[in-house]
């Protein structure tokens, strides 16, 4: 049996700086929009902010990232960004998420990060514990 993770949404709106000279979103802003929900949401939802983790020796970096851009944002639009813990292996895990326009409630961007947790200390890959599994298990 495929074990199940919580889902959370953060809303956001885009700002000025995020727009290309196409006048939507740039490409790569949506990366950081589904990052800055995650440490919002390990502090709110996990009850780990990225702070504490850090203080315990430990960090997440990005292995591999796959989004697919299906509507774009525009200034000033409002949009979830819901993410969650769709597996967690002995290095890390993989963290999907959906960006959803709240102007018409579609689909703006989907995809999927894997990321690996390290040893801030020499930033190499450390095997992900139980007690990290029991925390992310919610």
């Amino acid at each position: 049996m495929t074990k199940k993770y919580s889902r959370f949404t953060t809303t956001h709106k885009v700002r000025p700086d995020d727009i290309d000279m196409f006048n939507h979103v740039h490409n790569s802003i949506y990366l950081d929009y589904v990052l800055a929900a995650r440490y919002e949401q390990m502090e709110l939802y996990y009850g780990m902010s990225m702070e504490k983790f850090m203080e315990m020796g430990y960090g997440w970096v990005v292995q591999s990232v796959q989004i697919n851009y299906k509507r774009p944002l525009g200034l000033g639009h409002l949009f979830a960004v819901e993410t969650g813990i769709e597996s967690i292996n002995n290095k890390g895990c993989r963290v999907t998420f959906i960006i959803t326009n709240l102007k018409n409630n579609k689909l703006s961007t989907d995809g999927w990060f894997d990321f690996i947790m390290i040893d801030l200390k020499n930033g190499r890959g450390v095997a992900v514990n139980q007690e990290m599994i029991d925390l992310y298990s919610i």
